[in-house]
């Protein structure tokens, strides 16, 4: 009878720690896997890249190719394969209703708490494959973006190069022929500063993918 008791007593333990592990995965967002939000891009090249000194990529992410993953938080990721310090004026998140270009709410984009960031793409720290290059692209984390992508609305990255020497020789991961759910286009001047009723600046250029934008993720 002791020996069935310790049995029973174990067989309980052992259920209630499962449920509490269970709980804790489905309550806790920290331990869900990594996931990507959008379909990203697809190869990674050079190609077409203009001289980035001055100019603005803004990067098309419509609600409609969210997979669904569960997350409160969203992070973009940037890539680069060529150039030897990129300096960034300004990154922002715009977001829209479906389907329309005017701009409903501004969400500040940092990498180093900083919305103004100098990388410098030769350290080893930031870049560990040296050099840069399409065969060994430098992918960087942005800061983590407190907030949810929803599939009712649409958004827009929009991520400003200062006019200045080293941004004449920096490259993106170039227009991939595998397009994913993304699309971007460039503009001259600082595209960074709308506030919310203004309007998404109009696309002058066919939808291609982006050249720096590469992932969306949950974390």
């Amino acid at each position: 009878m002791k020996a069935f008791s310790k049995l029973a007593t174990l067989v309980v333990m052992v259920a209630v720690m499962a449920a509490s592990a269970l709980a804790q995965t489905k309550l806790d967002p920290l331990t869900a896997p990594l996931a990507n939000l959008t379909e990203g891009v697809g190869a990674i090249t050079s190609s077409s890249n203009p001289q980035w000194d001055g100019l603005s990529e803004i990067v098309y992410i419509p609600g409609a190719s969210l997979m669904g993953a569960s997350s409160t938080t969203t992070v973009l990721h940037i890539g680069f394969t060529g150039g030897s310090e990129a300096d960034i004026g300004n990154m922002v998140l715009y977001e829209t209703a479906r389907g329309n270009d005017t701009i409903i709410k501004v969400t500040k984009v940092t990498l180093g708490a900083s919305s103004t960031p100098s990388i410098v793409l030769t350290d080893t720290s930031t870049c560990p494959v040296q050099p840069v290059s399409a065969t060994s692209p430098c992918i960087v984390k942005l800061d983590t973006v407190k907030t949810a992508l929803s599939p009712l609305f649409d958004y827009y990255f929009a991520i400003y190069f200062t006019l200045d020497t080293n941004n004449e020789k920096i490259v993106g991961t170039g227009i991939s022929s595998a397009q994913g759910s993304l699309s971007g286009w460039y503009l001259y001047g600082d595209q960074t500063r709308i506030g919310a009723k203004g309007a998404i600046p109009t696309n002058e250029n066919s939808d291609q993918s982006p050249f720096f934008l590469l992932y969306i993720t949950n974390q």
